[in-house]
């Protein structure tokens, strides 16, 4: 049996510190340093890169105790907890390998690896050996991105439907970049993997799967202003519930500087709600002045400006998470589960810019790929949910019998936050689909919740509904569409058509 993870170093007094070695010693690790800095649980051990200079450069202003220039090496120092892996994707899995059989515990920089069955072996390694294993994405962390998750679960822009993300880089601007840093970007582009889809885009889509969870599919393109930055490009997917979109624009200006204390680029981010829309207003850079953070709530703008804004502030939340996630007080985000799900809308994308078609994500695990997205395609086209046959005026009386006992339960349907402060009596009329009498409804709206009272039609009614019973069973089991069954002349209205609409909204037809 494997022997498990070793217990942090005890410090004088008692405490107990984590010993963390950093793998690649490159740009990005200025970012991940800081984390360690005073840090009452955790400190930089042991740093490693295959440059001597360097790694003797970061032992000294990290104040580590070790340098190596062979991370195998620094892997077997039995004083070593945990390890940050910030070398290029390309080198993740082996090293990955590596450090779960050494027993380390891993901070894994993102994109994950390179393909889903490289990241199959890096899950299993790390379940095997029983270690915490996580993938870092700074944005998770970053402080408005955070806050804006936290005020779309509290409902403060109602139901969202809408993101869009711009990313904009320039040559000039931020701090230096070694030419080493490109070198091996360069190689990601030879392999198929662009300069800004697939390793910074791994943040863009990140943060749309934390803002507004997973993604069913995308489409995007992509091309160059120079030959080698991947820009303009644009993306656009479907999240995996309900009727919510996304859109990311690249743009690239060769001759463009681009304020900012990190890279020369800046990104913002837009989510619109049923109620409201919030606004992330910079990330990398800082093009857009004043705070980070805003909100529009239907009748005026909030600004949050006590919320960070230093994009190094994603990277010390990350840091964080990894030494409470090795402690198990909390989960590591991103998890290997999670981290593969990114890669692989990640790997969607780019499949999608070289087929030059929608791509569904989970076609990159189906068999016949093609075929899988031809299936999918075709059935959501054969749904009743406002398709062709829906048009066509396929037959609904087989639901009939389902109308009355589906109505009395309209009050277990309505959403609570779309009922909130309506007052209104709307009647509704069930035409038999065979000959005998109608069956009518009064249906009250009212302090959030909805009354039903059957036998007769309210005379004070706002509006009323006429429909066949088989064709509102139909709309009620989501076997049709409502504006279908209005634009056929299957459902008739008197009254206000307005309250039609909210009607429509409030329960989900």
């Amino acid at each position: 049996a494997m022997a498990p993870p070793k217990t942090p170093a005890q410090e004088p007094g008692g405490l107990s510190k984590l010993n963390i070695g950093i793998i690649g010693c490159g740009r990005i690790s200025d970012l991940h340093a800081p984390g360690y800095r005073d840090n009452a649980r955790a400190r930089i051990h042991a740093v490693c890169d295959l440059d001597p200079d360097t790694a003797a450069l970061k032992k000294h202003q990290w104040q580590a105790r070790k340098m190596y220039t062979d991370y195998r090496e620094l892997l077997a120092d039995p004083d070593i907890d945990g390890v940050e892996i910030l070398s290029p994707q390309g080198l993740h899995e082996q090293m990955v390998l590596d450090a779960a059989a050494a027993k380390k515990h891993i901070s894994l920089q993102k994109p994950m690896t390179v393909d889903l069955k490289s990241a199959d072996r890096m899950v299993a390694a790390a379940k095997s050996a029983g270690i915490c294993f996580k993938i870092t994405d700074n944005y998770l962390f970053y402080p408005p991105v955070v806050r804006a998750r936290q005020m779309i679960e509290d409902g403060r822009i109602g139901t969202p439907c809408n993101l869009r993300m711009k990313l904009i880089s320039g040559t000039a601007g931020g701090w230096e970049v070694p030419p080493g840093a490109w070198q091996w970007r360069l190689k990601e582009k030879e392999a198929g993997r662009g300069v800004q889809l697939f390793d910074h885009g791994h943040h863009l889509w990140a943060s749309a799967w934390y803002l507004l969870g997973g993604i069913e599919r995308v489409k995007a393109w992509a091309d160059s202003v120079d030959g080698v930055i991947d820009s303009p490009a644009a993306v656009m997917w479907k999240h995996s519930h309900g009727t919510v979109f996304g859109m990311c624009e690249y743009a690239h200006g060769k001759d463009l500087h681009i304020p900012s204390r990190y890279y020369a680029n800046d990104e913002w981010i837009e989510i619109t709600g049923s109620k409201g829309l919030i606004q992330v207003r910079q990330c990398t850079g800082n093009i857009n002045e004043g705070p980070g953070l805003r909100m529009f709530d239907g009748y005026k703008w909030h600004d949050y400006p006590d919320v960070p804004t230093d994009w190094k502030e994603g990277f010390t939340g990350s840091t964080r998470n990894f030494i409470a996630a090795i402690s198990g007080e909390e989960a590591p985000l991103l998890s290997p589960a999670q981290g593969r799900e990114i890669l692989k809308i990640n790997l969607a994308i780019t499949k999608s810019t070289r087929v030059r078609r929608e791509v569904y994500v989970d076609e990159l695990e189906a068999a016949i790929p093609g075929l899988y997205t031809w299936n999918r395609i075709r059935k959501e086209k054969g749904k009743g949910a406002g398709g062709l046959f829906s048009f066509l005026g396929r037959s609904d009386r087989a639901y009939a019998d389902r109308a009355v006992p589906l109505t009395l339960a309209l009050a277990d349907r309505g959403s609570p936050d779309s009922l909130k402060g309506w007052d209104t009596t709307i009647g509704l009329k069930l035409i038999p689909e065979s000959p005998g009498p109608e069956t009518l409804f009064s249906v009250r709206i009212q302090n959030g919740e909805i009354s039903l009272e059957q036998g007769r039609l309210p005379p004070d009614a706002e509006l009323t509904l006429s429909v066949p019973q088989g064709t509102w069973a139909a709309v009620l089991l989501g076997r049709r569409k409502i504006e279908a069954a209005f634009l056929t002349g299957k459902l008739k209205l008197e009254g206000r058509a307005e309250t039609a609409l909210k009607l429509k909204d409030a329960l989900n037809l």
